[in-house]
């Protein structure tokens, strides 16, 4: 019982001092509970219109990011999230710096996907009883509650925009703006109608741009080699292949047989070898099939005593092998000389000749010689306009052969009409060869199923007529990354005629009128701004609910009867690249060229392309000056996402938790926002579980960084202060280090490269900080007296470094940021003298030269001294480890410097006038004694040591024992003073001062 009571007074004895030892004191929570505590700042922010009051506020020149518009068709996935992160770091950053930003957030919202969502959603009885306005009616119903949704997870991430005025492609005012447009090209002679082939897709029954399809891995063809009978040859070529003309044939190779019936010509390569090659027998050891080596011996002897095939000189070792039968050539000559042959067409039995193409004809693969059907293929169609080749496309809308077709008509090109014709060539005797290939095949990338080209009267955009224009603006853009503009270039140098318009019904309609009888078009300057008008006022309803005599200008409405509206509606695309006009060009406070453009890589050939096209061709500028990409997100493995695979990340649920919160907690947006900081967005980035613990936990360590930081200033006023001339050489270092990262942070902000702002964080604010300054600061803080010189200057550091990293992190983590500020324990006060309300009132730091003016010399030692500590804590662990010590507060350490000066500048610091600034203290350890000289006896007798060495220094060596002296029960130091003063005999020099002037206790503790 006498043992339990003394232990008891011992403990009361122990916790004496305690209301003297200032506890940091906070209500900013360790925990950020941001389910709760994010929607409560963002309600703030919405309540107290920060954003705009801080526009208002803000006295730079403007900054305009333009908005891409996602497609209003579904939930947001995690493409988005990177996406619109991005913008609403660089907003937030421009913002700090004093822009006035304007950030208007759009939709694209015309187009089949939501025309699909539509029907998909009616049985077949309502599909039949929809007219088109009420089909417009549905799609623009879907899209605008689409906005509704995604809109609100856009402000969940925590995006600031103009959410009260988005731009919309279905208002109204953003059509009109897109006839201007349109009219504009017109005028310019950069729009026309011609027949010519265009993706098609069966599935959708519409024409479609480059943009809108997608090359999947896997697709097989079936490919065919053929052969066609040459019944003639020019006067100039009939000598040099007279003995071969009565058995000659042409071998062609085609990955499209359905394309067989609409051929026009064979093309050929003018520069390249061709050769006349004999047909031998069969080879014993071909692998083909007894089947197949039947048709190949039908097909090239075909009941002739000889058999001769023109094929590409390259190629023919390749044709033996594959069709396993000997070549022997005959002859050899350039293509040009096969001009002007006539063949027989396999199919219709007429005449048809042979043509010269250009370098899309190669010998990588086939035979060297191109079957030709100019209303099929793009190359095709150019030759063919070369020679005026006739352009048949005997395929209907749903990819179905038509009565031009003959005896294929109702057969699906892509199935049973492809089958057709390869049984019909084989039954002609014109097939040597069928076998599968494995290529990439454009599909559509709503409906995900194959198209085809096919020749149709459609409308286009000359791209020919200013492509040099747009060419030139090019270069004149700022590409991040650099090598964005190569990709650019060789999609706007290459791409043919701009498709535009559509076969569908939900869409802003091509504003023409067709002559009855002549089907030639009527647009005009007086009638595109006639119909500019009405939907301006209407929408683009009007062109389905008004007639031809109320739609055109009054100067055409005695002819009235004569026309009829066009059906079409323009490509999305066109919709979504006349943006520039209809928002940037229209909206108060927004200018053109926009300062920055930021997409996925793949607007190369979408937005950026489409934007860049419609503006050079209204305007002769680019509307844009500098373009941002990123990569596409992928899952922590480097795989595509996809429901197939499993490893779809929400951001939903990634910010508010799943169903099984053990597995998917809930992180909220600002772990989301910094893992897009972290990440080289220039690429292809990963996200996943793992990834997200990471930043969950490095989110967590800048917390406990930031509340360190509040906690120790709850009792701080400005007035507190130390003038810097004043402050300990240690703090100044501090302000010297503080100094460089904001300015790194913001050389990093300017050039978007948040991934470096992220390694800066992680490495200054959670490492430097916390192992460093904030270990050595503690005591001081604590122990050192309420309002002692040494705690002062000690909070005077704390307080800048709390004003910076809240504003350096704010772009990127902007509820963490408004937390802090929240629950900042003094007021801070702007430059007009108004106090700032929320963080984003601040600015960013200004460039202190004062604290970079820090000697070269002085920088340097510090550096040496962080080093040397570090070696002393390994020399201290092992102690620890060998049980002599147990904390570093028991140690006693020895340095010996070889170097004289070093020896010195130790020594000084041993005895420094300022405490903050004595070895011992940043050591953290209750004493250091710097030896003159290494005497045996001495280094014998401590038990624990290490070295340090460096060029400037030399070698120091570090020994270490147990400190001297008796612990002060309040600071825990080890000091030969203890048991000096009667009325504390437990308490050191220090301790006994601070105690001598605060005698009264003060609240402590953490809130």
């Amino acid at each position: 019982m006498a043992a339990k009571k003394a232990a008891e007074g011992e403990k009361q004895e122990e916790g004496k001092y305690k209301h003297t030892v200032d506890l940091p004191k906070t209500t900013f929570g360790l925990r950020a509970n941001a389910v709760v505590r994010e929607p409560e700042i963002q309600k703030m922010w919405e309540d107290n219109q920060v954003f705009q009051r801080v526009v208002d506020g803000n006295t730079g020149g403007n900054f305009v990011l333009h908005d891409g518009p996602p497609y209003a068709n579904g939930n947001l996935h995690m493409g988005h999230a990177l996406n619109k992160i991005l913008k609403d770091i660089i907003n937030r950053y421009k913002l700090l710096q004093n822009y006035k930003v304007r950030f208007v957030p759009g939709w694209d919202c015309h187009g089949l996907p939501i025309e699909l969502k539509v029907l998909q959603s009616m049985d077949q009885d309502a599909r039949k009883e929809l007219t088109p306005l009420k089909l417009r009616e549905k799609a623009a119903k879907f899209a605008k509650e689409t906005v509704n949704i995604q809109m609100k997870s856009f402000k969940r991430y925590g995006i600031w925009a103009d959410w009260n005025n988005p731009y919309l492609t279905l208002s109204p005012e953003y059509e009109a703006a897109q006839i201007e447009v349109f009219g504009q090209m017109t005028m310019k002679g950069y729009i026309y109608r011609g027949r010519k082939p265009v993706h098609w897709s069966p599935s959708s029954r519409t024409a479609l741009a480059e943009a809108e399809l997608e090359y999947p891995e896997g697709h097989v063809s079936t490919s065919i080699y053929a052969i066609f009978k040459i019944i003639s040859a020019p006067p100039a070529s009939y000598g040099l292949f007279e003995e071969f003309l009565s058995d000659l044939c042409l071998a062609i190779w085609t990955t499209t047989p359905w394309t067989i019936p609409a051929n026009a010509a064979v093309a050929v390569n003018p520069k390249l070898l061709y050769v006349v090659a004999e047909v031998h027998s069969i080879l014993k050891d071909t692998a083909l099939s007894k089947e197949k080596q039947a048709n190949l011996s039908r097909a090239l002897k075909a009941g002739q005593t000889k058999a001769f095939v023109v094929v590409a000189s390259e190629l023919v070792s390749t044709l033996e092998s594959k069709w396993g039968v000997k070549l022997m050539v005959k002859k050899t000559f350039h293509g040009s000389a096969l001009e002007n042959f006539r063949y027989l067409h396999p199919v219709s039995g007429k005449e048809c000749p042979v043509v010269l193409g250009g370098d899309y004809i190669t010998t990588q693969s086939g035979t060297g010689l191109v079957h030709t059907a100019p209303g099929h293929g793009q190359e095709d169609y150019a030759t063919g306009l070369k020679y005026g080749l006739p352009i048949l496309s005997p395929v209907d809308d749903e990819g179905k052969f038509t009565e031009e077709a003959g005896q294929f008509s109702g057969l699906d090109v892509l199935g049973s009409g492809n089958a057709a014709v390869v049984k019909y060539l084989d039954e002609q005797l014109s097939l040597i060869l069928e076998e599968p290939y494995k290529h990439k095949y454009p599909y559509d990338w709503r409906t995900k199923k194959p198209t085809i080209f096919r020749a149709t009267e459609q409308w286009f955009a000359s791209v020919d007529g200013f492509r040099q224009t747009a060419m030139d603006a090019i270069n004149e853009v700022n590409w991040i990354p650099a090598q964005a503009v190569n990709r650019i270039i060789a999609m706007t140098s290459s791409r043919s005629d701009w498709c535009i318009s559509r076969q569908r019904t939900w869409g802003v309609p091509i504003p023409v009128f067709y002559h009855v009888h002549s089907k030639e078009p009527l647009i005009t300057e007086e009638t595109i701004a006639h119909i500019k008008a009405i939907v301006s006022n209407k929408g683009s309803d009007a062109w389905w609910y008004m007639s031809t005599e109320e739609l055109l200008p009054h100067k055409y409405r005695d002819k009235a009867s004569e026309y009829q509206k066009g059906t079409d509606t323009m490509d999305v695309w066109f919709d979504s690249g006349s943006s520039w006009a209809a928002v940037l060009g229209k909206r108060d406070g927004l200018s053109f060229p926009a300062d920055l453009y930021l997409e996925g890589t793949d607007q190369h050939r979408g937005w950026f392309q489409s934007s860049l096209l419609t503006s050079i061709a209204s305007t002769g500028k680019a509307p844009y000056s500098c373009v941002i990409t990123h990569g596409f997100v992928l899952d922590e493995k480097g795989l595509k996402m996809s429901k197939s695979l499993g490893n779809i990340v929400d951001p939903e649920i990634v910010i508010s938790g799943g169903k099984n919160i053990k597995n998917e907690p809930a992180y909220g947006a600002d772990v989301l926002r910094l893992w897009v900081s972290s990440v080289d967005y220039a690429g292809d980035v990963m996200i996943g579980p793992q990834i997200l613990r990471q930043m969950s936990d490095m989110y967590r360590k800048l917390r406990g960084t930031l509340r360190f930081l509040l906690s120790n200033l709850h009792d701080w006023k400005i007035e507190n202060a130390v003038s810097y001339s004043e402050l300990p050489k240690l703090d100044k270092y501090a302000l010297f280090q503080l100094e460089n990262i904001a300015d790194a942070i913001r050389d990093s902000y300017e050039n978007y490269q948040f991934y470096k702002i992220f390694q800066i964080i992680q490495r200054f604010a959670i490492v430097d900080l916390s192992n460093f300054y904030f270990d050595v600061a503690k005591d001081r803080l604590y122990v050192g007296g309420t309002s002692s010189y040494t705690r002062r200057s000690c909070q005077t550091i704390l307080a800048a470094h709390l004003l910076s990293i809240v504003r350096v992190i704010a772009p990127i983590l902007p509820h963490l940021a408004e937390d802090v500020w929240q629950n900042l324990p003094f007021g801070y006060v702007k430059e007009d003298g108004s106090v700032a309300k929320f963080v984003f009132e601040l600015k960013w730091p200004g460039v202190n030269e004062k604290w970079l003016a820090m000697p070269a010399d002085d920088v340097d030692f510090w550096r040496i001294i962080l080093e040397l500590r570090s070696e002393v804590n390994k020399v201290l662990e092992n102690a620890r480890t060998g049980k002599l010590i147990g904390s570093s507060l028991e140690a006693k350490v020895y340095l010996h410097a070889s170097d004289g000066a070093t020896a010195t500048r130790l020594q000084e610091m041993c005895t420094a006038i300022n405490d903050a600034d004595a070895l011992h203290r940043i050591l953290i350890t209750s004493q250091v004694e710097i030896l003159s000289s290494l005497d045996n006896e001495l280094v014998t007798s401590i038990p624990y040591s290490g070295r340090y060495t460096d060029k400037r220094t030399g070698e120091i060596w570090i020994g270490a024992t147990r400190a001297g002296g008796m612990k002060c029960e309040r600071c825990w130091n080890y000091s030969p003073q203890v048991g000096s003063f009667v009325e504390h005999p437990t308490l050191c020099a220090r301790c006994f001062s601070v105690i001598d002037v605060q005698p009264l206790p003060a609240a402590a503790g953490v809130s």
